[in-house]
């Protein structure tokens, strides 16, 4: 049991990082489509510019899904079979945790073996019913990929996740979206 109480605080802390750092995603498809007919493709300007985003996030985001799909065999082409187009839109997230277990809170030096309870700057009193707030902002990418000639989507990926506050890390963020989406193109390359 003493274990479990000086390990739980770190389990919380790890589940809490892992579930800012997934990624969810889902497609969906035109079952009538041949996606073994698209070879090449071109970003379908006018709906890029409707997205929502600065031009710098939307360059990451393009030459991401470029390097997808030129890793897949498809040709970057001014006559394409596929038109590619973004749309996002992102929520500020805010979280709640409430950081007190019964009468007290986690502390230093208060009666009981693992430092819990006790009055002073860490007992009781101190952190009662005080709530721990963190707010991040959740993220959704979508990718659309549509037949040039008909001008019809024939496939839809989604993802949605955590967008890092730092700078440095928001292009390696946007590859690891667009990867995940990615994947799940062409449909039966999921089976």
């Amino acid at each position: 049991m003493k274990t479990l109480f000086k390990t739980l605080p770190l389990i919380v802390l790890f589940l809490t990082i892992s579930s800012c750092s997934s990624i969810r995603v889902a497609s969906d498809y035109d079952t009538r489509a041949n996606f073994d007919q698209y070879k090449t493709f071109a970003f379908f300007k006018t709906g890029i510019d409707k997205a929502e985003i600065n031009d710098l996030d939307k360059r990451r985001i393009l030459r991401a899904i470029e390097h997808e799909l030129l890793a897949k065999g498809l040709t970057k082409s001014e006559t394409p079979d596929l038109l590619i187009s973004i749309f996002t839109k992102s929520q500020q997230r805010v979280d709640v945790y409430n950081n007190t277990w019964g009468m007290g809170g986690w502390g230093w030096g208060g009666f009981g073996p693992w430092g819990w309870g006790g009055f002073g700057p860490w007992g009781w009193g101190s952190n009662w019913n005080q709530p721990n707030v963190s707010t991040s902002v959740q993220g959704h990418l979508y990718v659309d990929l549509l037949d040039a000639e008909k001008k019809e989507l024939v496939w839809q990926g989604m993802g949605t996740g955590h967008l890092p506050k730092n700078m440095e890390k928001k292009e390696q963020r946007i590859k690891e979206f667009v990867a995940k989406i990615m994947e799940r193109f062409p449909p039966n390359a999921q089976q």
